[in-house]
């Protein structure tokens, strides 16, 4: 086995167990070829059109994970995807897999917990609303929210 087959199959077992957008794979891959740039775009083609690396579906289910379990809105999803180098395209298809009825209940939840450790503090409205944007919600969102929790 060649050093790069072996390469391509480590980076094939890693892309079994859990997703990755490409350029997570370009630098593992650059790492394993010891910074073969061109041994790595190859492994990196190869794992493309075997469809072990899909930055479609890697947008996807980062985005699906990111809002349900980390509570993540979805200006901070596509941040966070953006800095990973994915397409425009793809993190749009990713970003309208996320249940928005879903993500609304989530930052009722959210700004309902953080506003009982906030209700006594005299800046807390601006707090909460300073909390939720951080998480990635809009503004447009979030306001409707902290009216409610603030009356």
């Amino acid at each position: 086995m060649t050093s790069k087959e072996k390469v391509l199959s480590a980076l094939q077992a890693q892309c079994v167990k859990r997703e990755y957008c490409v350029s997570d794979i370009r630098r593992k891959a650059l790492e394993r070829c010891k910074g073969d740039a061109d041994m790595a775009a190859g492994i990196v083609e190869s794992l493309k059109a075997d469809k072990f690396v899909d930055d479609a579906r890697y947008a996807s289910a980062f985005a699906r994970e990111k809002s349900s379990l980390s509570g993540w809105g979805p200006i901070k999803v596509r941040f966070a995807l953006r800095a990973k180098g994915l397409s425009d395209e793809d993190i749009a298809a990713g970003l309208a897999e996320v249940d928005v009825d879903a993500a609304d209940t989530r930052l009722q939840k959210l700004l309902s917990a953080k506003w009982k450790s906030l209700s006594e503090d005299k800046d807390g409205r601006l707090k909460l609303i300073k909390f939720a944007l951080s998480r990635g919600y809009e503004y447009s969102k979030v306001e409707p929210v902290v009216d409610e929790l603030t009356r």
